[in-house]
């Protein structure tokens, strides 16, 4: 029997390795586990929009190349909780971060 852990989903499309270390690590900061799970021709809302619906937690992550999107579940389509184009270092380790903290209850960075 194959039991999953809880997880922070990020769906990704050809994303830039520099954005998906440092949000991985804003992740690990805080705690959470999460899973890498790549996707093809999607835009980072959708990406974002699935894992959030796909995870156990309720908190995804899209990454579409430089551009970066944080969804929880509930929220429709087109509302975000951060979503940057080209996001710097300190904002994608912040979008982890903040994924994570959204789960735990706790305040944003």
């Amino acid at each position: 029997m194959i039991v999953k852990k809880p997880s922070i989903f990020i769906y990704t499309h050809l994303a830039d390795e520099a954005i998906l270390r440092e949000v991985c690590a804003g992740v690990e900061e805080e705690g959470v586990f999460y899973e890498i799970t790549e996707f093809p021709d999607e835009c980072m809302e959708k990406l974002s929009y699935k894992a959030a619906r796909d995870s156990m937690l309720g908190s995804g992550i899209g990454i579409f190349g430089t551009a970066v999107c944080l969804k929880m579940r509930g929220l429709e389509k087109g509302r975000n909780i951060e979503a940057y184009l080209s996001p710097t270092k300190e904002q994608c380790r912040k979008v982890g971060a903040n994924s994570a903290r959204a789960i735990k209850k706790q305040p944003f960075k």
